[in-house]
């Protein structure tokens, strides 16, 4: 399917837009800030673009560096001082997540964001192989314990959800954040895809004053871990938004 993008205005909305269009159909994709006058959506907004939006840059298109492999030393070490929590509420230290069993950790650039609810269901259609090899499904969020029960809530994610407030695990996993990083076109054209898949942006918890404060330029990424607090088998650093790593190579990770 041929797919075109070109630059045009919309009202309330500080800079260009990009129209992707698909044969007959077209489908803007906007620049997500602050400017945007969420009190006038028109129906197009509605229903076709009200996702964190894209904007074509010099850089895009670059291959960027995908790692994978076992983190450094330091960055294992600040990992046993980051604190996640679950959706009660506890509090634990992010590697008592696999300190006695092995897992797949999953971290979502934000709780709203509709690539990441891509990937929780493609990690979990793999959870009954994980399952039969005693590996945990995880996902982690940056933001509330209120943004994670919602993302539960809403997903039905088949494994273990907990939230990092403080974004300090993606800090030690040296995740990529960046403008260019999230508006790419690769990007663009993935959510045209999950947008005709069903997905939906949850814009509500897009707009919680964590995320916007950050802009929502975090990237997430991959992790298999464990057992062992400092041992980490396999990561993957998203390049870019939706940056989905092969499943199969998840798979020889955890499961071989």
């Amino acid at each position: 399917m041929a797919v075109s993008l070109s630059p045009v205005f919309f009202p309330n909305i500080s800079r260009p837009a990009v129209i992707a269009t698909t044969g007959k159909t077209s489908i803007p994709i906007f620049v997500s800030n602050s400017t945007i006058d969420r009190r006038r959506p028109t129906k197009l907004l509605a229903d076709a673009a009200r996702q964190s939006l894209v904007v074509c840059s010099a850089t895009s298109g670059s291959t960027g560096i995908e790692y994978s492999g076992s983190v450094d030393e330091n960055s294992a070490n600040l990992l046993n001082t980051v604190k996640v929590f679950d959706l009660d509420g506890n509090g634990i230290p992010i590697s008592d997540i696999w300190k006695d069993r092995k897992a797949v950790v999953a971290f979502a650039r934000h709780f709203g964001c509709v690539f990441c609810r891509k990937r929780a269901d493609y990690l979990a259609s793999k959870k009954e192989i994980m399952d039969s090899s005693g590996v945990e499904l995880v996902l982690i969020g940056p933001g509330s314990v209120e943004q994670a029960k919602t993302f539960s809530q809403q997903t039905k994610f088949k494994g273990e959800v907990y939230a990092d407030p403080s974004h300090s695990s993606y800090e030690a996993l040296k995740f990529v954040s960046g403008v260019l990083a999230t508006f790419t076109p690769k990007a663009g054209l993935k959510i045209i895809e999950l947008y005709m898949e069903g997905y939906r942006q949850d814009w509500k918890l897009s707009f919680e004053k964590d995320t916007v404060s950050r802009g929502g330029w975090q990237q997430g990424g991959i992790i298999v871990a464990g057992p062992g607090k400092t041992n980490i088998s396999y990561i993957h650093r998203d390049k870019e938004a939706g940056d989905d790593p092969n499943i199969e190579d998840i798979l020889k990770a955890c499961c071989s």
